[in-house]
């Protein structure tokens, strides 16, 4: 069993940073919309508010994580210009380019995903930010917690579309290369 380290980048970034990032603004989205139809606003103590700084913190800081490394780590590898001779499998945009059937999933698909994943980290900054400065007033604006639960939600839809594009592209066109990694080697 085994993995090239190309394939191994681009799982750590979409699976690990990018799903973990998706599963933690679900969940803020979820706490969001339980507060805007509680009777009354528990109120937590300062560990508790300790506690929520770092989720805050932390989910925004896996969606920048999870951006930045596709941005300057998976996306060069995407791009890399396929020299003449070369394998076609090893350039996944030239692999998709190659035929009529796949070219929509670099020209919608990859453009897409490369433009709307940097609103998602900006969008759940956005939500950090406001809830931890406005920490136990919240409760008494209404409209501005709206207006946060419509950030976060921009932060989840624009993670599952770059997630759902990158998952189906690399589907399409592996992310293949790099070092060979021996996860386990087979019986004989």
């Amino acid at each position: 069993m085994e993995i090239t380290f190309r394939d191994l980048m681009t799982m750590v970034h979409g699976m690990a940073f990018g799903g973990f990032f998706l599963m933690a603004v679900f969940a803020l989205v979820v706490m969001l919309w339980r507060s805007m139809h509680e009777a009354q606003a528990p109120g937590l103590t300062a560990q508790g508010h300790r506690w929520e700084y770092a989720y805050l913190i932390g989910t925004a800081a896996l969606g920048w994580v999870a951006v930045l490394t596709g941005a300057y780590i998976v996306y060069p590898w995407y791009r890399a210009v396929m020299p003449a001779g070369a394998d076609i499998t090893l350039y996944p945009k030239a692999l998709l380019l190659a035929k009529p059937q796949t070219t929509g999933w670099h020209t919608l698909g990859m453009e897409w995903k490369e433009h709307i994943a940097w609103i998602a980290p900006m969008a759940m900054t956005t939500v950090a930010y406001v809830l931890m400065k406005y920490s136990g007033t919240l409760e008494e604006h209404r409209a501005m917690r709206r207006r946060v639960l419509m950030f976060a939600v921009v932060a989840l839809v624009s993670t599952g579309v770059a997630g759902g594009f990158g998952a189906l592209i690399d589907k399409t066109a592996p992310m293949d290369g790099g070092t060979v990694i021996q996860l386990m080697r087979t019986a004989r």
